[in-house]
């Protein structure tokens, strides 16, 4: 007997003892497992489909379980929007729950560009899943998600494509605009170090040298091994200032700074976007707000007045 299956009936009893509270609601037809998958979705599509997204910001999309507002609202869907290699490690119950008519859609692993490797921890030499961090990874997701609406609402694919072409081209500026602003951090000052592993496209599209404790936050984080492995590169690389991320508890990387006296920063945003009236509040503004952070606290040069 499949050993998933109490756990899934578990799931799938609570979403229909629930959903009497839904059906007054309108029909989820496209789902995200994400916020930054969510905005990139909804570049494309617009107010034509209706996006819902599994896990909420501020969460930690490595680590969510699903719900049974989760459930009801993919069960009612027509396409999930996901990323792929690893990063929604529970993406395997919606497998295994799916109709025969709902489309999976990973996005990283049907994305036209170069995947990267995760550099250490348990998962290393896998497919480095956040390919979104570059712009241009974030291009190549526009396109899947451009084909693969296209593919479901026909009738709607002029539009999707007039959208889709919009975004790419802001994408494209937005590219250029961060590629300006980290030029004027010194050569000797790029390297960004953090906890999870998650920066490595942001890096290599950017020229940083790049570092971090453990793979992804899935993994066990922040092992006495990993720890003594990052203290003594520090000790020998001493970058200006060390980064934690918004879905990570920042005591590992606290606890390196205090032992080495550099400048702590943060919160980068990787995993999730940030509240609206937050720093990230959308896929440019999270980038800016990366960028910034990094320009800031790397000794980045001042704007002329």
């Amino acid at each position: 007997m499949d050993k998933r299956a109490p756990w899934l009936l578990t799931l799938l009893l609570a979403a229909v003892l629930t959903s009497s509270h839904a059906i007054a609601a309108p029909s989820f037809k496209v789902i995200a497992s994400f916020s930054v998958i969510e905005d990139l979705v909804k570049r494309v599509a617009g107010d034509d489909i209706t996006i819902t997204t599994i896990v909420p910001i501020g969460q930690d999309v490595h680590r969510w379980e699903l719900t049974p507002p989760n459930v009801l609202a993919v069960e009612e869907a027509d396409i999930v929007f996901y990323n792929g290699h690893g990063l929604e490690p529970w993406i395997r119950h919606l497998e295994a729950m799916a109709s025969d008519t709902l489309t999976l859609m990973a996005l990283a692993e049907m994305a036209d560009y170069a995947p990267l490797t995760i550099p250490v921890g348990q998962h290393k030499g896998n497919p480095d899943p956040h390919m979104w961090m570059a712009p241009e990874g974030a291009i190549a997701y526009i396109d899947v998600i451009t084909h693969t609406l296209s593919t479901h609402y026909p009738e709607k694919a002029p539009a999707f494509q007039a959208r889709a072409d919009e975004a790419k081209q802001a994408l494209k500026l937005l590219n250029q605009q961060l590629t300006e602003r980290l030029e004027g951090i010194p050569q000797t000052n790029r390297v960004l170090t953090t906890s999870e592993a998650a920066l490595g496209y942001f890096a290599h599209a950017f020229g940083f040298e790049y570092a971090a404790i453990w793979g992804l936050n899935s993994e066990t984080a922040g092992s006495a091994q990993a720890m003594e492995t990052m203290s003594k590169r520090l000790a020998d690389k001493r970058p200006p200032a060390l980064f934690y991320e918004s879905t990570t508890p920042y005591i590992h990387m606290d606890a390196l700074a205090r032992e080495t006296g550099l400048t702590l920063a943060g919160p980068l945003y990787v995993d999730t976007l940030s509240a609206p009236d937050g720093p990230a509040y959308n896929y440019p503004a999270m980038l800016r707000h990366n960028a910034e952070l990094l320009h800031e606290a790397l000794g980045g040069a001042r704007a002329e007045e």
